[in-house]
């Protein structure tokens, strides 16, 4: 069954993003899910024929790692958008926020210098789902750097297409716009 791109054009419209921005990043996105079906559907096609124990088929299932991840950060990132107002204080999220970094304000500082990061990829936060810890993690590509057995929370895209258009070199004003649009309810859904 092949993978389908979601529609985000819901979120052209907020504050801080550009409508050219969110469209590139709409067309990069769409071009992961096609390259996942494709890598995908080739993978199937050499399985069938025998053609399993080729440079090519080997080269294929280590992008598929790329494809695959490329297309389900950038839903997770999507999906975190488009939210007004900020977190609910006495939520779980917050709670759980609180427990693990001692305050909302020491997680988001985190965070946020997580992203501020030299490098491209992308700040995540995930619940090691063996004991609940929230942690925040640098993804430096998407096939690589995820933590094991852990449960992504909060995505924030970090490469360059996700900001340049609108803010030049300066990250940091991306990550403030980023912060203004969260979508907590379905952060703290996440949580496990």
């Amino acid at each position: 069954m092949p993978y389908n791109a979601t529609d985000y054009s819901k979120l052209i419209g907020i504050e801080g993003f550009s409508e050219t921005l969110l469209k590139n990043h709409f067309t990069l996105y769409q071009g992961y899910v096609t390259n996942t079906n494709k890598v995908l559907d080739i993978l199937g096609h050499m399985l069938k024929e025998g053609k399993t124990g080729t440079p090519e088929f080997a080269e294929l299932k280590r992008r598929l790692g790329w494809e695959f991840n490329g297309m389900r950060l950038h839903e997770y990132y999507f999906e975190n958008l488009g939210g007004k107002g900020g977190m609910n204080k006495n939520g779980k999220l917050a709670q759980r926020l609180n427990d693990n970094f001692g305050s909302y304000e020491a997680w988001e500082k985190d965070f946020k210098s997580t992203g501020t990061m030299r490098g491209i990829g992308w700040t995540s936060l995930y619940q090691d789902v063996t004991n609940g810890r929230l942690i925040n993690f640098w993804i430096n590509e998407h096939d690589v750097s995820h933590p094991s057995g852990c449960n992504p929370i909060l995505i924030m895209d970090v490469f360059e297409h996700a900001f340049m258009i609108d803010y030049g070199l300066k990250r940091a004003d991306y990550i403030e716009a980023f912060f203004k649009n969260i979508h907590w309810g379905r952060a703290e859904e996440r949580l496990k």
